[in-house]
């Protein structure tokens, strides 16, 4: 079995002690997990409704180091994350919006969402499974981008609280049935957001299908971590554990090949600070208007916690390490924020105002043998697991 396509004995959730107090009332939820360290907390209220009366709800945990993260079940989207600089300040370092009704209308750079069936793009709309040829549709002409026109981050997912020793989450679930955007089969998809007492989001991905399928799960959030709207990420210190990438063509599809970073504006196997390169006259960031490119990292054992990327802000402090199982992430810069949109804090987001870190199979890995499969099976398990860990530096 592909390593994509796992089984585990049990989540890290499941071993640990529950000490928690639940009361609902009148549509609030507030719940408390008690350790030594701290009390992490959970409350919920309602973030808005659709037009058809949908309620949306909004989750905030919040841990006892400083930490407090946003996730609303629109999308399964993390609408904001607080953490503390070196002084103990806390800001917001994730993009996005402060109602409902922009996530609905203006969510075009997929601010904080939950990406399916399949993160990244599929040329042309098409691939071939097992002899039939499945077409999807076109959202990023010429090719279909995050699972289609109404992906997972356009539907409301069913969520409930987890509540750990020193820890609070929240696990949502969605059913995509088959022939949903083109895709076949259908997908069981159950998606756990943990707030650690490490100040670490745990984001743990698992999904079932009762016909082969395809399936490539990540989560769209752009960071700043000087603070939202504060400005660009240009002067971020970034480190990608990747000495290959898979560059694109003019379409940024990858053509199947797998390139050294080295000598190119595409190595960051060294700290460096992600404006430095980044109007080089280089094809590929001409392709990108930047960066927006998977790197292919160096793992060193399959089906492992390892570190993918790690970046580093002056000013706060703030660091943000990533480790996955996946064995790609793909590094985007914002290079599409075109002071069309408003934050949380206000302030208009322009080009490079945040950076995504997808971790994810490659893109368009239907279409290309040669890379990581991302098949899944009827019996078989997809599971996935990738961390966003936050500290800083003195």
């Amino acid at each position: 079995m592909h390593p994509l396509l796992k089984s585990r004995a049990a989540a890290v959730l499941g071993r640990l002690g529950v000490v928690a107090l639940l009361v609902v009332t009148a549509g609030t939820l507030h719940a408390s997990a008690s350790s030594a360290k701290g009390a992490a907390r959970i409350d919920r209220d309602v973030f808005g409704h659709l037009a058809d009366g949908t309620t949306v709800y909004r989750y905030t945990l919040t841990n006892g180091h400083g930490m407090r993260v946003r996730i609303i079940t629109y999308g399964g989207i993390i609408q904001t994350v607080e953490v503390p600089d070196r002084r103990g300040h806390p800001a917001n370092v994730t993009l996005g919006f402060d109602n409902l009704d922009d996530y609905v209308a203006n969510n075009s750079p997929y601010f904080g969402a939950l990406i399916g069936r399949y993160g990244n793009r599929i040329a042309n709309g098409r691939f071939t499974l097992d002899g039939v040829t499945y077409q999807l549709p076109i959202n990023n002409d010429p090719n279909s981008l995050h699972g289609g026109t109404v992906g997972f981050d356009k539907h409301v997912w069913d969520a409930t609280p987890v509540h750990g020793r020193d820890t609070v989450g929240v696990k949502l679930r969605l059913v995509s049935p088959d022939g949903d955007q083109g895709y076949p089969g259908t997908l069981t998809a159950e998606v756990t957001y943990t707030l650690t007492a490490s100040n670490g989001i745990r984001i743990d991905y698992r999904a079932t299908t009762d016909k082969a399928t395809v399936v490539n799960l990540t989560n769209h959030a752009y960071w700043n971590l000087a603070g939202e709207g504060t400005g660009d990420i240009n002067d971020h210190l970034l480190y990608l554990n990747a000495k290959r990438y898979t560059p694109v063509d003019s379409t940024l599809i990858p053509t199947g090949a797998i390139d050294p970073v080295a000598g190119t504006p595409f190595d960051f196997t060294k700290p460096t600070a992600i404006g430095k390169r980044i109007r080089e006259s280089h094809q590929q960031l001409i392709f990108g208007h930047g960066y927006d490119h998977n790197f292919v990292l160096n793992r060193k054992t399959a089906h492992k916690l390892e570190l993918a990327a790690r970046v580093t802000e002056a000013r706060s402090g703030r660091v943000l390490s990533i480790y996955t199982e996946e064995p790609g992430i793909q590094f985007y810069s914002g290079n599409f924020l075109d002071a069309t949109l408003v934050g949380t804090s206000g302030k208009m987001y322009r080009q490079g105002d945040g950076f995504a870190l997808e971790t994810q199979h490659f893109p368009d890995s239907p279409n290309h043998p040669n890379f990581p499969s991302t098949v899944l099976r009827p019996g078989q398990v997809y599971q996935t697991t990738t961390i966003y860990q936050f500290s800083t530096t003195h």
